[in-house]
C-alpha cells in the first residue's frame, strides 16, 4: 500500500459562513494630530441625546428589529457595553433604558467571525460514551477568520460511525463571544452566559495577548495519574507582534478558562499536550525551532523549560520544517503523531510518526511520503497549497482526520491504523 491510498477522503466539506456573526465592542477616537476635548466618544454620546425622543425610539425599533433576528439578549449585550463605556462619556446625563441601549449599540460593532476561512480543525469524543458502541459523538474545533484576518475558534459536534458514516451538525445561526468573568490562580475565566449550545460559543479575542487572534487549537482528552480527565487544549495566541502559547481547559457551551504558558519553550507556536503523563512528568511535542519535532517535559503544566529535538526533515515533502498536526494518540503499538511537512512552493503535507510508549524521544517509524497532501482539485485556497490538521480522532484502530485545506475550508478522511503503520519505516 501507498501512503497516499492509506486514507478514504469523504464528501462532507465544511465551509466559511458569512452570515454567522458576533457581536463586539467597537471603539474609536481622534488621530494623535487631531486629538481633543471633547473626545470623539464624548461627542457621540452628545450627538445621540440631542435628537429628539420620538426618533431615538424609532431608532431603537430598527435596531432591535434588525438583531433580535441574528443575536440573543441584545438588549443585555448592547446595556453591558453602554456600562462598559459610560465613565468615557463625560457629564451628560443618560438615564432612560432607550438612551443607554443606542450608546451601547454604537460603541458595538456587528463581526463575521468566519467570513473568510473555516480550517485548521481538532477532534475530541465527547464524554460518557460507551466505547464499545460503533457510532460516537465528537467535539470538533475549527479556526474561523474574518475581517483583519482575525482568528477566533468555533465549535461543531457530530457522530461518526467508525468508517464513512460522518455526520457534522448543522451549527446554530447564533454567534456568542466571551466576556471576562473572574481571574485567579493564573487563569481567566470566560463566561459565554448567552449561549444556548456549543456550536454559539466563540472563542473570540479578548485578552491583550490575543488582540489578532486565538489560532490552532489543539484539543485532547487528558487524563491524570488520579483518573479525572479534563478536556484541554493548547492554541497560539497572537497579538498583531507576539505569538505565544496559551493553554484552555473546560470547554463547555458557556464557560471555560484561559492562561499563557511561561518557561522558556512556551514562547513558540504548534505545542500539543500528551493524553496523560511519561512516567511522573506532563509531556508536549512542539516545534520550538521551527524546523524539527521536540518533545517537552515539565512538573508543572504550565510552565515548560526543558525539552530536545527527537525528529528532524527527511524527505523532500519536509526538508524546510516538520511539526505535529495534534497531540499524540495512544495504539497498543506506542504513540501515534500525526506531524505536517513543509517543502517546495512552501507546500503543507500531513505525514505521520509512531514513538515509544515508554521513551517517546525514541522515533519507532514515519512515513517516508505524505499520507494527505494538496490535490489539483484542492490546491487553491486562502493560502494555496497547504494541507494542515490540528488532531485526528481514534476508535477502534480506525482515524477520522479532519484536514484544512488551502487555509480556507475543513475537510475529512478516515483510515485504519494498521494501513499507516504497514507505510511507515
Amino acid at each position: 500500500m501507498n501512503a497516499a491510498d492509506v486514507f478514504t477522503k469523504l464528501d462532507v466539506e465544511l465551509k466559511p459562513d458569512p452570515s454567522r456573526t458576533v457581536l463586539r465592542p467597537f471603539s474609536f477616537g481622534y488621530p494623535a494630530a487631531f486629538d481633543r476635548k471633547p473626545t470623539r466618544a464624548q461627542d457621540v454620546a452628545r450627538r445621540v441625546m440631542a435628537l429628539d425622543a420620538e426618533t431615538r425610539d424609532r431608532m431603537l425599533e430598527l435596531l432591535q428589529a434588525a438583531m433580535e433576528k441574528r443575536h440573543r439578549n441584545v438588549d443585555g449585550v448592547f446595556l453591558r457595553r453602554f456600562d462598559e463605556v459610560k465613565d468615557d462619556l463625560g457629564d451628560i446625563a443618560i438615564g432612560e433604558k432607550r438612551d443607554r441601549l443606542l450608546l451601547g449599540a454604537y460603541f458595538s460593532q456587528e463581526y463575521a467571525f468566519e467570513s473568510a476561512a473555516l480550517f485548521n480543525p481538532s477532534i475530541v469524543t465527547v464524554p460518557d460514551q460507551n466505547p464499545d458502541d460503533d457510532d460516537i459523538r465528537f467535539l470538533l474545533s475549527l479556526r474561523g477568520v474574518g475581517e483583519g484576518h482575525i482568528s477566533s475558534v468555533t465549535f461543531r459536534t457530530g457522530s461518526w460511525d467508525g468508517g464513512t458514516g460522518l455526520v457534522v451538525d448543522p451549527p446554530s445561526p447564533q454567534g456568542v463571544p466571551p466576556r471576562i468573568e473572574s481571574k485567579e490562580g493564573g487563569w481567566v475565566r470566560m463566561l459565554a452566559d448567552d449561549s444556548a449550545d456549543v456550536s454559539e460559543t466563540v472563542i473570540f479575542p479578548i485578552l491583550p495577548s490575543q488582540r489578532q487572534g486565538v489560532e490552532d487549537l489543539r484539543l485532547v482528552r487528558f487524563t491524570d495519574h488520579d483518573g479525572v480527565e479534563s478536556l484541554i487544549g493548547t492554541y497560539t495566541a497572537f497579538d498583531g507582534n507576539i505569538a505565544r502559547s496559551e493553554m484552555l481547559r473546560g470547554i463547555n457551551q458557556q464557560r471555560f478558562e484561559m492562561r499563557a504558558l511561561a518557561g522558556a519553550l512556551a514562547e513558540y507556536k504548534g505545542m500539543a499536550l500528551f493524553p496523560r503523563r511519561i512516567g511522573d512528568r506532563f509531556a508536549m511535542i512542539g516545534r520550538q525551532d521551527n524546523v524539527n519535532l521536540w518533545l517537552l517535559y515539565s512538573d508543572d503544566l504550565h510552565i515548560w523549560d526543558e525539552g530536545m529535538r527527537i525528529m528532524g526533515p527527511k524527505y523532500p515533502w519536509e526538508f524546510v520544517q516538520i511539526g505535529n498536526c495534534g497531540s499524540p494518540i495512544e495504539i497498543d503499538e506506542g504513540w501515534l503523531v500525526f506531524t505536517h511537512g513543509v517543502g517546495m512552493i512552501r507546500g503543507y503535507c500531513v505525514g505521520a510518526c509512531l514513538l515509544d510508549k515508554d521513551n517517546p524521544a525514541k522515533v519507532l517509524g514515519r512515513t517516508h511520503s505524505p499520507l494527505l497532501f494538496p490535490s489539483a482539485e484542492q490546491r487553491g485556497g486562502y493560502v494555496p497549497n497547504v494541507t494542515y490538521s490540528c488532531g485526528a480522532l481514534l476508535h477502534k484502530r480506525r482515524i477520522l482526520l479532519p484536514y484544512a485545506i488551502g487555509d480556507q475550508y475543513t475537510a475529512f478522511a478516515t483510515g485504519s491504523v494498521d494501513d499507516l503503520l504497514s507505510v511507515m519505516e
